[in-house]
This record gives C-alpha cells, sequence and structure tokens, in this order.
C-alpha cells in the first residue's frame, strides 16, 4: 500500500502496516512477549550490533510498537518516529539527541 497516496484519515487506520499473508487479518496484533529467540550467536549478535533489523528484546522495540510508530511517521511526514512510555522519557530523549554532539545528521 502506498502511504503517500493516501489521505490522513485512512493513514491514522492503516499506515505502517500491511494485511497478514497467511489469514488476511487487517487487524494489528498485539505480540504479548517479553523475549525473542535468535537463531544462533551471531544473529543476536548481529541483531545488537544492528547490523540485521529485528526484534531483541520487547521493551526496546515490538511489532506492535513498530506499527505505532511508522503510523505516527506516516502522519508525520517523517522518516521515523520513536513511542516512549512517558512523556518525560520522550524529553529525555529529545534534548540527549539535541545536546550530544556525537549525533551527526
Amino acid at each position: 500500500m502506498s502511504e503517500k497516496k493516501l489521505k490522513f484519515d485512512t493513514l491514522q487506520v492503516h499506515a505502517g502496516q500491511q494485511a497478514a499473508p497467511t489469514t488476511g487479518s487487517r487487524a494489528v496484533p498485539i505480540y504479548q512477549t517479553t523475549s525473542y529467540v535468535f537463531n544462533n550467536a551471531q544473529h543476536a549478535a548481529d541483531l545488537f550490533a544492528l547490523r540485521e533489523p529485528g526484534n531483541i528484546y520487547t521493551r526496546i522495540m515490538n511489532p506492535t510498537t513498530d506499527v505505532f510508530e511508522q503510523r505516527v511517521a506516516a502522519l508525520e511526514g517523517g522518516v521515523g518516529a520513536l513511542a516512549t512510555s512517558s512523556g518525560s522519557a520522550a524529553v529525555t530523549y529529545a534534548y540527549t539527541g539535541i545536546g550530544n554532539p556525537f549525533i551527526t545528521s
């Protein structure tokens, strides 16, 4: 689905997610997990080093949160988004990102 051609109301409901290929389900599943399985030690190392995309630990990222972040990015016209558990965490991340001299664009 091309999110750039969709209107705001449609993006609110469908952005950041595709229908399940096996069931055709449109609803975003809620993954109630705390951890994920790694294929082997190298797979885990690649995930933690960000050489390979994937889920590591649910507090860092999970598929349900990923859909939410993609949806917010689509609604705001951004390239990405970050969901936090509180406003205080969001402000802390924003100030850390702005004030960190090691982060370059």
